[in-house]
């Protein structure tokens, strides 16, 4: 069966850290471009950042460049996003998602793009 398992959500005070991990099983990363995505209570879900296939591209949404950074270590078949000083606009479920791509080809921050999705995990950040 083909999965992906987010983890590493939990609680952190403002301006903490944290790393999501996105592990895949049943199938290897290799040829897929991972998107995270999150969705707060009330509100869209909305992209994050993802990294394309080859991992020689990445992009990030306007809310948390210079602060997140998405990698991937095909060898653990694992998708990592170090979150970096965290805030409480920050607090969601956060999803990871795959999609087949070339690997010249760059991800998307749209979800209508993926194809697979983890089941998500919790990041709340509160004092």
């Amino acid at each position: 069966q083909l999965q992906l398992v987010e983890s590493g959500g939990g609680l952190v005070q403002p301006g903490g850290s944290l790393r999501l991990s996105c592990a895949a099983s049943g199938f290897t990363l290799d040829g897929f471009a991972i998107g995270w995505f999150r969705q707060a209570p009330g509100k869209e879900r909305e992209g994050v950042s993802c990294i394309s296939s080859s991992g020689g591209s990445t992009k990030y949404a306007d809310s948390v460049k210079g602060r997140f950074t998405i990698s991937r270590d095909n060898a653990k078949n694992t998708v990592y996003l170090q979150m970096n000083s965290l805030s409480p606009e920050d607090t969601a479920v956060y999803y990871c998602a795959s999609v087949a791509l070339p690997l010249f080809r760059q991800c998307m921050l749209s979800s209508s793009a993926y194809r697979s999705w983890g089941q998500g995990t919790q990041v709340t950040v509160s004092s």
